[in-house]
């Protein structure tokens, strides 16, 4: 029996395209077909998979995922949320169509559609464990299977806001789909992000100090800054929202049960620090 189009990505059909040839999607028993006959289907888990040819390599697996969940349903990370939010509202309540590039599980997503209750949004991935998760996280959230790295499947100017939280950066896609007064949000840590961790922990990955300057570099020929907030604070933590906390970031895929394993290793509390700017389209 064919899956049904769920809702919220029905309404996201008319905006998709063709990863293959750029033509407009349409339904089709299960799956989203383009006049040439290219198919895409709709998982029974409510994301659609647009990625073609060879597969993308990076994304949460399984375990990764489970972690984010967990540790993102505690709550330490909310005024990150909140502020990603508020930048992507801006003082424009018409803001419409959320674009969450990197979405994981969709918790700033849903965020934002908390705070837009007319938006629409999508989560793009490579993680498919966290396309369930994103599809699942909010009635207007749609999710599909794609790579950040590969051309946008959207329609010229068809997002209001971009996200783009913790995730890889592609600015001329970003510009492409943003429509002119469209806004795009990006978060990245400061050096002082998850210091205890890094400070404890063996194998956790730094935060390189020339990231900040090459993502300006990136987006100066597409964006401008328009705000920027800086979210800081100290969280506490359990021994185990410690462990989800390592587990949910990129180091977990170079860390090992006996590295976690000492006895008073982990840290009960953790400095959260980011930066949140909210770019304009040039």
């Amino acid at each position: 029996m064919p899956v049904p189009l769920p809702p919220a990505l029905a309404s996201f059909v008319a905006l998709l395209r063709c990863p293959t040839c750029g033509a407009p999607l349409h339904p089709d028993r299960g799956s989203l077909r383009c006049p040439a006959g290219h198919t895409f289907d709709i998982s029974r888990h409510g994301y659609v998979s647009l990625l073609t040819g060879t597969r993308a390599t990076s994304g949460d697996d399984a375990a990764m995922a489970r972690a984010r969940d967990r540790f993102l349903a505690t709550g330490s990370y909310a005024p990150i949320r909140r502020t990603v939010a508020d930048l992507a509202a801006g003082t424009a309540p018409e803001r419409n169509t959320v674009l969450d590039v990197g979405c994981g599980t969709g918790y700033y997503l849903a965020g934002v559609l908390d705070r837009l209750p007319d938006a629409r949004g999508l989560g793009l991935d490579t993680s498919v464990r966290a396309l369930r998760a994103t599809a699942r996280a909010h009635p207007r959230a749609a999710a599909a299977a794609w790579d950040v790295f590969r051309p946008l499947p959207l329609a010229d100017g068809s997002a209001d806001v971009v996200l783009d939280v913790f995730a890889p950066r592609n600015p001329s896609g970003f510009h492409r789909v943003l429509r002119p007064g469209g806004r795009l949000v990006v978060v990245r840590p400061t050096a002082r992000h998850l210091r205890e961790l890094r400070g404890r922990v063996p194998g956790m990955v730094a935060v390189d100090p020339a990231k900040e300057d090459r993502l300006h570099t990136a987006l100066a020929p597409f964006f401008e800054a328009a705000d920027t907030e800086p979210v800081e604070y100290v969280a506490p933590l359990t021994r185990s929202e410690a462990l989800d906390l390592v587990g949910m970031t990129p180091s977990a895929r170079h860390l090992s049960g006996a590295d976690l394993a000492g006895r008073g290793l982990l840290p009960d509390q953790v400095t959260v620090s980011v930066l949140a700017t909210a770019y304009r389209p040039r």
